[in-house]
């Protein structure tokens, strides 16, 4: 097969077709980036203005059929074809168009020829031939495709086992970085955004939400209506229906869940939301989505939270952490300015979303809560870069800011925490150039109100902080030695400088004296026990536990009196704690607590849960007690979990049940080091340590 030719999205936003031409800008090609869309060969020849979608779901095949219509205005001459991304899994059956007929003529009505084409292994091209005659310049028309989908990577069909309440099924979709392209065809890069409408056909007691500003349902028909009226990217279109209920707990927030745990949500957030959206509001100006609601899924949702407009999808699991949950939707709020207003228009700087986000998130949690609290947060986070960052070295090309995609990679993994916290880190230090957090405020507000519902390049944010800070353009601070715009992008390693943290000492202070104590030779009962950790946040017990398995593994004397210590009380606790200590546990190989282990997995089902635990069991000398447990608790895992663990247990070694089942009755007796690294030479779930 030829090499597919790979267009390339200029920082000016026009796409190069020659080799080596620079680009409008005159910076050259040093600051162009690719675009991995299929799409990516003509959506700048076209205004998408709208699309509709009339789904109907069928639980009982677990498909989705119907079609799609887009309305389209060429802005460019001699376009012969659009193309749009697609999946294996989406069947494509028909593609027709639509064009207005000139003054007191009927409208046109062509059946057009089409092919898919392979693109990538995450995606397809579906290439629709136009017929010149009729697709002129500012001319609009429309193009219907009617489609199935299969079993694609965006859409999550949940059996009733698999649901919280377990009596009735449930489907939802995914669409972040690339994924819903094998939902419905479209331009399926962050560059482009449009409006969207949706008609969805459902059995009956079954309801429908979508990320959509307006919403109607006729009960007669089973039909739910959806409309955005703002400007959104193809991965923000989300959709999940099932047996789900709502409670109202603000004037424009509701929380919708299944039945069994809706009780629960509401009491765990109250009338936070609002407070949140207040706040937020008086940082970075009106909230301009209307309705902020939220919808608990169940365990099996891929990922903890994803801020699809006007409905954040979170997972349910994180309600036993109330520190977390507070946390995650403060940061799922943020995303209402910083990535669904203004968008990154490249996957290739996602930090311009996730960046910012994290850092309007701890500008709210700073008003709300204080900063000692958004201190501690921040410390637990830094933590979990720095780990990461010993992990991949410093000179790994995934930790810089603009990363270069190579061609075929797959967008989505580039979620990691440097686009979060190295991203943050650099906006902070943007914040301190100003000496003034307030004035920093000021400059966001402005920022979001120049570049509401467009997509933008790094160099959009930095030439408006420096238009808006004319001093520092004058002094040359992006050119500042040592801590260069240029360099904090495009260099790899960790962040150039972080933010004063020193205000939550007095959270951050204790838990590294006690980590201490724990590291001297041998361990004093006597001073550890002067620490009564009952009395700590979640945040504090998290940050002490994962430095704990930066140490481990651990002398086996300190891991006994370490089990008789915490044990007992780590157990009554939320399973962002248990499952660190679960952790040290296995990476220390110690056997009487593994009851514990089986427990937890038996019970939580989430891959944010399961795979760091069935990651250390596997890399150390416990992978016969991970077999074990897997096959007494596959039934209720989401089928691509299973995958995923079938995967990191069997990939490496020929082990079969019969084998396993052999091992099961006394542990090995010439144990590895827990630490050692996955086979595979991937980084590993449990060596990160933090939750998505």
């Amino acid at each position: 097969m030829a090499e597919l030719q790979r267009p390339t999205l200029c920082c000016c936003r026009k796409v190069l077709t020659v080799p080596g031409k620079s680009c409008e800008s005159g910076r050259g090609l040093a600051h162009c980036r690719p675009v991995d869309v299929a799409s990516a060969s003509n959506f700048h020849s076209f205004k998408l203005r709208h699309f509709h979608l009339d789904l109907h779901l069928n639980f009982a095949v677990k498909r989705i059929t119907g079609w799609q219509v887009l309305e389209l205005t060429p802005v460019q001459p001699g376009v012969q074809s659009l193309i749009l991304d697609t999946h294996p899994s989406l069947l494509i059956h028909s593609v027709d168009c639509k064009v207005p007929g000139a003054s007191g003529t009927p409208d046109v009505f062509i059946s057009l020829t089409h092919r898919v084409e392979p693109f990538t292994d995450y995606g397809s091209s579906l290439n629709i031939s136009l017929p010149a005659a009729v697709i002129r310049p500012h001319r609009a028309f429309r193009v219907t495709i009617r489609f199935t989908t299969t079993d694609g990577p965006a859409i999550w069909w949940l059996d009733a086992e698999l649901t919280c309440g377990q009596t009735r099924p449930l489907v939802f979709t995914q669409g972040h970085s690339v994924c819903n392209r094998s939902f419905f065809p479209c331009f399926d890069t962050p560059a482009v955004k449009s409006t969207y409408s949706a008609t969805v056909r459902v059995p009956e007691g079954v309801t429908v939400l979508m990320s959509a500003s307006r919403s109607a349902y006729s009960k007669q028909d089973r039909v739910f209506q959806f409309s955005m009226e703002y400007p959104v990217p193809a991965y923000l279109v989300a959709l999940v229906a099932g047996d789900l209920q709502h409670a109202d707990i603000g004037p424009r927030s509701r929380v919708w869940a299944e039945p069994c745990i809706l009780t629960c949500a509401v009491s765990k957030l109250g009338g936070s939301v609002e407070r949140w959206l207040n706040v937020a509001e008086g940082l970075f100006g009106p909230y301009v989505w209307g309705r902020y609601d939220i919808v608990f899924l169940p365990p099996s949702f891929p990922i903890v939270a994803m801020e699809n407009p006007c409905l954040t999808f979170i997972i349910s699991s994180i309600l036993e952490s109330q520190e977390f949950l507070l946390i995650d939707v403060i940061h799922e709020i943020a995303h209402g300015w910083f990535g669904n207003s203004v968008t990154n228009a490249t996957w290739e700087e996602m930090w311009l979303s996730e960046g910012l986000a994290t850092y309007a998130q701890r500008r709210i949690t700073t008003e709300a809560y204080g900063e000692a609290f958004t201190c501690l947060e921040t410390v637990f986070r830094l933590d979990a870069l720095h780990r990461q960052m010993r992990l991949l070295g410093d000179n790994n090309p995934v930790s810089k800011l603009q990363a270069k995609f190579e061609p075929g990679v797959n967008p989505s993994s580039l979620m990691n925490l440097f686009t979060y916290e190295k991203g943050f880190c650099f906006v902070s230090y943007l914040s301190q150039l100003c000496g003034d957090i307030k004035r920093f405020d000021t400059f966001l507000k402005a920022y979001v109100e120049k570049f509401r519902f467009s997509s933008v390049v790094a160099q959009d944010l930095l030439d408006f902080f420096l238009g808006f800070f004319p001093e520092m353009k004058e002094s040359c601070v992006a050119q500042r030695e040592g801590l260069e715009f240029e360099r904090w992008l495009n260099g790899c390693g960790p962040p150039l400088c972080e933010p004063d943290l020193s205000a939550g000492r007095a959270l951050t202070g204790p838990v590294q004296h006690l980590c201490d104590l724990w590291g001297s030779d041998p361990p004093d009962p006597q001073k550890i026990a002067t620490y009564d950790i009952s009395s700590w946040s979640t945040f504090q017990i998290v940050l002490f536990l994962d430095r704990l398995l930066d140490r481990s593994p651990l002398p086996q004397e300190g891991m006994s009196l370490l089990s008789s210590c915490y044990s007992a009380l780590l157990d009554g606790m939320n399973a962002e704690v248990q499952i660190r200590w679960l952790q040290i546990v296995v990476r220390n190989s110690f056997y009487p607590e593994l009851p514990r282990v089986r427990s937890f997995l038996h019970k939580h089902t989430s891959r944010m849960y399961t795979v760091p635990l069935y990651e250390d069991l596997c890399c150390g000398v416990m992978k016969c007690f991970a077999v074990e447990v897997f096959y007494q608790t596959q039934g209720r895992l989401h089928p691509n979990l299973r995958r995923t663990l079938q995967q990191m247990m069997f990939q490496s070694s020929a082990l079969n049940t019969s084998t396993a089942q052999s091992l099961f009755s006394s542990p090995p007796s010439v144990p590895s080091s827990p630490t050692d690294p996955p086979a595979n030479g991937t980084i590993a779930l449990r060596d990160v340590n933090v939750s998505a």
